[in-house]
């Protein structure tokens, strides 16, 4: 066992140089980047009833 096993306290780690602002703005960009795009709207016309002639 290794000297850092035998701590009973996790170590934490922090990567230096990163900003919290950068990190969220990768995550926003991860983000959009895995969503797929929407479905395209239907058309109005597409939509409208037919009228029909009362007999």
């Amino acid at each position: 066992m290794s000297a850092t096993e035998s701590k009973g306290q996790p170590q934490r780690f922090a990567v230096a140089g990163v900003s919290m602002r950068d990190l969220l703005a990768a995550g926003e960009a991860a983000a959009l980047v895995s969503t797929p795009p929407r479905a395209p709207e239907p058309e109005l016309s597409e939509q409208a009833p037919v009228h029909r002639e009362a007999a």
